[in-house]
């Protein structure tokens, strides 16, 4: 946050005027942030502790080694499988919106990498375009994902933010959900382990599917995660919902996740889970190594 003298004061309209890279306001707590110390807080409210979205290559920097990440299937787009009607063309323009607004081709991001040094494959999702969505380029460009950590014996991290199956693609878009399910029970058959991130949101049939299958599931504080909305649920069941019964940490409580961590602790928790299965033998290239601390134990210490 920034500080004015008691003579100087900014109207709201003023600060509209103001270009969106300079300052942002918290949807919390209102505060009017300057975005660059924003920005070097992990994107964090220094003020309410609100969690800002992250784009899918901010998030990739702060988890992954400095130049470590590359990308694959970094082409793979969209052709509209529908062209249903009118509406194909309104689709159309908004995938070409969205790349335009983003700079990424679809809602993940997918590649190789290393966390101190130690490799992995991953799959980053960016709510920023189209909420997230999961269409046919986003569940095929995370099965690829799966499928090259099969194939080079790679543990495997997929950072869910999203809001669910991409309704302008219809059933090829719930088609994605048993697909990736598929290639995540070829990754457990080989023991390698899935490392499940869900941030806010993490909704529909992303969270019925990959998002909640990982060996083991984490959270980012104060994230939604479930398969339908609080306001859908209500109106279904005609009944209030208990305050957080759709929060991580409401899910945690109940046994759903393992662990909510918050986003600065989460490059050196992730780097302690992948030294927990290298010393249990769980990663093929050190299978030699003896030793098998509980998990609980290393990712706290």
């Amino acid at each position: 946050m920034f500080s004015m003298t008691p003579s100087v004061k900014i109207s709201t309209p003023s600060l509209r005027k103001l270009p969106k890279d300079i300052v942002i306001k918290c949807p919390r707590c209102k505060e009017i942030l300057l975005e660059r110390d924003c920005r070097e807080n992990h994107k964090i409210c220094p003020e309410c502790q609100y969690y800002f979205h992250l784009g899918a290559y901010e998030r990739l920097e702060i988890l992954v080694d400095t130049n470590s990440f590359v990308e694959i299937d970094k082409g793979l787009t969209s052709e509209d499988p529908l062209a249903f009607g009118n509406q194909s063309q309104v689709y159309r323009e908004k995938l070409t919106q969205e790349r335009h607004k983003t700079g990424i081709k679809d809602a993940v991001v997918t590649g190789y990498a290393t966390i101190e040094r130690m490799p992995l494959a991953l799959g980053v999702m960016d709510f920023n375009f189209i909420g997230g969505s999961m269409g046919t380029v986003v569940g095929e460009k995370l099965t690829r994902a799966i499928e090259l950590a099969i194939a080079r014996r790679l543990p495997l991290l997929i950072v869910s933010a999203s809001g669910g199956a991409r309704m302008q693609e219809g059933l090829y878009s719930l088609m994605q959900m048993a697909k990736t399910s598929a290639a995540l029970a070829k990754l457990s058959e080989l023991g390698l382990p899935y490392f499940s991130l869900l941030t806010n949101p993490t909704t529909g049939g992303v969270t019925a599917s990959f998002a909640m299958l990982g060996d083991v599931i984490l959270a980012e504080p104060g994230g939604l995660i479930c398969f339908a909305g609080p306001r859908v649920i209500e109106q279904f069941m005609h009944e209030k919902l208990p305050d957080g019964a759709v929060t991580a940490e409401f899910l945690l409580q109940h046994g759903m996740l393992d662990f909510i961590v918050q986003r600065q602790d989460l490059r050196c928790t992730l780097a302690r889970l992948l030294r927990f299965y290298d010393r249990a033998g769980s990663l093929p290239a050190t299978k030699e190594k003896g030793g098998s601390p509980s998990l609980e134990h290393e990712v706290y210490a």
